[in-house]
């Protein structure tokens, strides 16, 4: 995995003799780095001794001649090595305005501008930025106004930017670190550039860089497999194609954009097409199941088999992920939106590498909108089970659904559609089992499940003038909540003890422990902290400032029962809760 590690100073990293160039990603992360880290560097290298540890790099190399110029592809510490550039750009500046420049200095400066552009090609520098927010460009004009490149413009902007900001930054604080012996001081600081060391490490793909930054805890925040598939995919494109760089680049955006932000989306999604649609890929990659720790392994291998594909590829489906996850809902097909929601809600993202082959492929499937709403319909029933049973356990979903899979190349329509129901229902737990988990403390063990259950319930009784969105958000939380009615606090109030337990606080505490968490105890309520430990009645009638009902009395059919009891005991609970298992019983069955 790792050809080399050696800890170096900086000297020999930038050897003026090498032919040794460090290459940021095209595509990489643009470079971040600020003036917290600017200066913590500086003032680093200025307290600290000669022999400074600045932390490691970890390096691609591309090149099979040794002879030719040696480039690395920096995959992680573009930041440091391009401060450092940056740097000793600015040294350069300085020492060369020192006036009457003795033969020292004038050694100092030809050996610092051979660690900035190669000594055997003047017009090749050293290091090579990442393009994105004209990184490169802005670092080329650098040199260029140091005599070191052939005249770059400056791009508009560029003063605004971070490079460019860096550069002066580094300027000011020689000019004020400087004052006096300018010449010395300079020299000084430059010696303790020089020797101050990065461990090098050396892997040789794609693949060893990401295992490596797994095993690496203490770092920041490394590379992720989604970046380093975007930086294999598109170097291989550049390779391959490089007039259209930029048109492979929009793609890859597309893709990224259809997924949405959220960094665990983007990884299942790159996961579950290997699983999806791995009979497909079987010629391509040997590897049984897409894991976290396998991923690069599979899409090293996908990539350089035909990167052009791979991507069309990517750009489709994740269209197609879009649609599962409701980032791009199916146009004029409500019904299976509505189930596809109903799917989220539950927490069944593990179906989506079967769905989305069910998507993609449903005209030759012969699946019609009804179908695939009936299909995700039954495997809503099927999590909602398995969530409150953890039956399969979680490590055999992937395995059941990949083996569903199998059968879309032999069965379609209706046939396909019992198959998925009859496989399904053969791996779910059974109505004794899923019942006996209902009547338990649900709330404490599974409340994700208990608030679907809720939720579907009331949406059951609804009506068209009636309808309350009852997922709606306020910030991160949902305004409509689990409420407790005999209280689930561990300081029970005295009117509750009086009414649960006939005024037996010892009892009321055993009926806390044994039913406040049993569904019967439970209900909606979009005012939960106006209620909390209030008495049943309170609960009841409760209303705001305005008047409004904010209580049991506030329309929800789940809540109606609520308000006509004249109390709330035991019994009351226990029958409740075999209602309501009742209804889900038939509601989700398989």
């Amino acid at each position: 995995m790792i050809k080399s590690v050696f800890n170096y100073p900086i000297s020999t990293l930038l050897d003026i003799e090498s032919n040794l160039i460090y290459s940021v990603p095209r595509y990489q992360r643009e470079y971040t780095w600020g003036k917290n880290q600017w200066d913590t560097l500086f003032e680093d290298l200025l307290e600290n001794n000669s022999s400074y540890f600045l932390g490691s790099i970890i390096c691609i190399n591309k090149s099979t001649d040794t002879l030719a110029t040696q480039d690395l592809e920096l995959v992680d510490g573009q930041q440091r090595m391009t401060t450092l550039s940056l740097m000793l750009a600015a040294v350069y500046k300085t020492l060369s305005d020192v006036p009457n420049p003795d033969i020292n200095i004038q050694v100092e400066l030809l050996n610092l501008k051979h660690k900035l552009v190669l000594k055997s090609n003047n017009e090749q520098p050293r290091l090579i930025p990442q393009a994105q927010n004209s990184n490169k460009q802005d670092y080329f004009y650098i040199l260029s106004q140091l005599g070191l490149l052939d005249q770059n413009e400056m791009v508009a902007n560029a003063g605004n930017r971070r490079i460019i900001k860096g550069y002066r930054h580094f300027l000011h604080r020689l000019e004020q670190y400087s004052d006096g012996d300018v010449a010395k001081r300079l020299i000084d600081f430059l010696k303790k550039i020089n020797t101050s060391t990065l461990v090098k490490i050396e892997v040789a793909n794609h693949s060893d860089a990401y295992t490596l930054f797994e095993s690496l805890n203490n770092r920041g925040v490394p590379l992720t497999a989604i970046d380093l598939i975007k930086n294999k995919l598109l170097a291989k494109l550049e390779i391959q194609s490089p007039n259209k760089i930029e048109i492979y680049y929009k793609k890859w955006k597309q893709v990224i954009e259809a997924l949405g932000d959220d960094y665990a989306v983007q990884e299942r999604f790159f996961r579950q097409y290997y699983n999806g649609f791995k009979n497909e890929l079987n010629d391509v990659v040997a590897v049984p199941i897409a894991t976290k720790s396998n991923l690069m392994i599979v899409y090293e291998k996908l990539v350089n088999y035909d990167p052009v594909y791979f991507l069309d590829e990517m750009k489709r489906l994740s269209n197609k992920y879009a649609n599962l996850t409701g980032l791009k809902p199916i146009s004029d097909e409500e019904k299976l939106n509505r189930s596809l929601r109903s799917l989220d809600r539950i927490q069944g993202t593990p179906a989506y590498l079967l769905l989305m082959v069910l998507l993609d492929k449903r005209d030759s499937l012969a699946l019609n909108e009804e179908m695939l709403a009936d299909i995700v319909n039954f495997i809503v029933s099927f999590f909602v089970r398995r969530n409150a049973t953890d039956s399969p356990p979680t490590r055999d979903l992937t395995r059941i659904f990949m083996s569903i899979n199998e059968k879309t190349s032999v069965l379609k329509g209706e046939e396909l559609v019992s198959y998925i129901k009859q496989k399904l229902k053969s791996e779910s737990s059974s109505n004794e089992v899923f019942s006996q988990k209902l009547k338990g403390p649900l709330y404490e063990e599974n409340k994700g499940v208990c608030r679907f259950v809720l939720c579907a319930i009331e949406e059951e009784s609804m009506t068209r003038e009636s309808r309350r969105d009852l997922w709606i958000r306020e910030g991160k939380n949902y305004l409509w909540t689990i409420e407790h009615i005999f209280p689930q606090g561990e300081n029970i109030p005295k009117n509750w003890v009086d009414m649960i337990a006939d005024g037996d606080a010892q009892k009321a505490k055993l009926y806390l422990d044994q039913y406040a968490h049993c569904l019967g105890n439970l209900t909606i309520s979009g005012y939960n902290s106006e209620l909390g430990n209030k008495s049943f009645y309170e609960k009841q009638n409760r209303t705001d400032h305005k008047g409004r009902k904010v209580g049991y009395d506030n329309g929800l059919s789940l809540n109606k029962q609520l308000v006509e009891e004249a109390s709330w005991t035991i019994e009351k609970i226990s029958k409740r809760t075999d209602d309501l298992v009742e209804q889900i019983l038939a509601k989700f069955e398989l």
